[in-house]
């Protein structure tokens, strides 16, 4: 086997459709995909007959915009192998899609009276298979029309115009919908997120398991994670975070688990 536990898709922030990247997840050699695509189950069903289709297993995952309100930090928790009506998920995944589609909306017609070179038929377009406008559906508009992606960031970050945020879901309410809905709650990419100190209380709520390898982790986040999956029995999963295009540079096809650490 050749498992991929963390791929996004069209269907939420990347820039292949569901159909492309699983061809190009069978043309790099990979067994098994689960698609986590942001705060949405949508697809799932018609991922896995396609999988079929050519030979490749797609595990149905979602990754859930989640926040700490204790600590005051976001985190990503993964959802994998859930009832795919998946409806506790839904109710809590679905109204932080809405507002990251207005937010995002928002963020475009900021653009717009500050004279950037786009329109909201354009984003549109980008975003058609989406289930909500993405920050990355705005940046492929304008980087198409020689923007450099440089000099639009500091437009999205503190004090830019379209710095805005939106409130994400809480994390413990987030892993107890998973498990909810007969899955397996797993914390992504904690290195990066810099949220291991959030591991004890969603334990505590039913967490299964940490994203060990990822492509922004190095030894020291290993090391953290052996220690805690050590003292809380949870599981370790692989994920190279692919987006395509519209993420950074990801080793999808290289960055694999061998076996799959859940049923």
């Amino acid at each position: 086997m050749r498992i991929d536990l963390h791929v996004h898709t069209t269907i939420s922030d990347s820039s292949l459709s569901t159909k492309e990247m699983l061809l190009l997840a069978k043309e790099r050699g990979l067994t098994h995909v689960a698609i986590t695509n942001h705060d949405t189950v949508v697809g799932l069903k018609e991922a896995i007959e396609f999988g079929k289709a050519i030979g490749v297993e797609v595990i149905p995952g979602i990754e859930i915009s989640a926040y700490d309100f204790k600590r005051q930090k976001k985190t990503h928790i993964l959802g994998y192998h859930f009832n795919l009506e998946a409806p506790h998920i839904k109710a809590l995944v679905d109204p932080v899609n809405a507002r990251r589609d207005a937010n995002t909306k928002w963020q475009v017609e900021q653009l717009i009276k500050a004279g950037y070179d786009l329109t909201m038929d354009e984003v549109a377009q980008k975003a058609k298979d989406s289930t909500a406008w993405y920050k990355q559906h705005i940046f492929d508009v304008l980087t198409s029309k020689g923007y450099h992606r440089q000099e639009l960031k500091p437009l999205f970050q503190k004090g830019g115009i379209c710095d805005r945020v939106i409130t994400y879901v809480n994390a413990e309410e987030a892993v107890k919908a998973i498990k909810a809905d007969g899955g397996v709650a797993v914390m992504a990419h904690p290195g990066q997120s810099k949220t291991y100190d959030l591991i004890p209380d969603l334990v505590a709520v039913g967490l299964d398991g940490i994203e060990k390898y990822h492509p922004d982790h190095d030894e020291h986040d290993y090391e953290m994670i052996d220690q805690l999956t050590k003292e809380y029995q949870l599981i370790q999963t692989t994920g190279s975070d692919f987006h395509h295009t519209y993420g950074p540079n990801r080793p999808f096809g290289q960055l694999v688990m061998e076996t799959l650490p859940f049923k």
